[in-house]
């Protein structure tokens, strides 16, 4: 099943998504401001950044490990849990964290690229 996750084709779509959320996320901030600071809109309301959405994003990865957690540590504790849900909630956190450890290793490389290109 992970195997599935970490195919090119599902990375590409994780990618793709990334981009589109990305250029919409920019697109509104250049729409509202002028283009000439996308953080910060008129009437001093906040306007979500590329920095923001990739903390969003690791931070229901995170949500997503402990929840995971507690679902383990209450079967392991004989509370009325079925252990499908335990076992489902372990693979959401697994795919999730191993897809945000894929999309890590991709930003790397392109930052490594980036820094050996000749000027």
């Amino acid at each position: 099943m992970i195997d599935k996750a970490i195919s090119p084709a599902s990375i590409q779509s994780m990618l793709q998504t990334l981009r589109s959320h990305q250029a919409e996320a920019s697109g509104k901030a250049q729409g509202l401001t002028g283009g000439i600071n996308p953080t910060e809109g008129s009437g001093g309301t906040q306007k979500t950044g590329f920095s923001d959405l990739v903390s969003g994003a690791l931070g229901q990865v995170n949500q997503l490990q402990v929840q995971s957690s507690e679902m383990r540590d209450a079967f392991d504790r004989g509370e009325n849990m079925a252990l499908t849900d335990v076992v489902l909630g372990m693979q959401k956190s697994s795919l999730a964290f191993e897809a945000t450890l894929q999309v890590r290793n991709k930003v790397l490389k392109a930052y490594e690229e980036i820094l050996n290109m000749p000027v």
